[in-house]
């Protein structure tokens, strides 16, 4: 008896107050983070990739995706035809193509 007195003399627990704002904190944080060590950079990058592509011009030197090197022999829409070597030619799509070499680099590889 004495002890389910003492359960009913209990008082209530207060209810929280501003304790959802400071649970979230965290994960906000960790968003904050996650975008600027993941998503921010990746979109630079991107952006800078377009941009290369666009400025793309006959004579270019470049490497594709799958690393293969060669010279821009023709633009046209979405597709490049890059010279591989003398008389051969492939036609590849403009998004495969990964880093605009310095002029000549071609020729030195040709040398060695």
């Amino acid at each position: 008896m004495l002890i389910s007195a003492a359960y009913a003399q209990a008082t209530a627990p207060a209810a929280p107050t501003g304790a959802d704002f400071m649970s979230l904190l965290p994960l906000i944080a960790i968003f904050v983070v996650f975008y600027l060590l993941m998503i921010r950079p990746q979109a630079k990058r991107a952006k800078e990739q377009k941009l290369m592509i666009e400025a793309l011009q006959k004579g270019d030197e470049v490497t594709t995706a799958s690393g293969v090197l060669g010279r821009v022999a023709r633009i046209s829409g979405n597709y490049i035809v890059l010279q591989v070597a003398e008389n051969v030619q492939v036609v590849i799509l403009k998004s495969s193509v990964q880093t605009l070499l310095p002029k000549g680099t071609l020729n030195t590889i040709e040398k060695e």
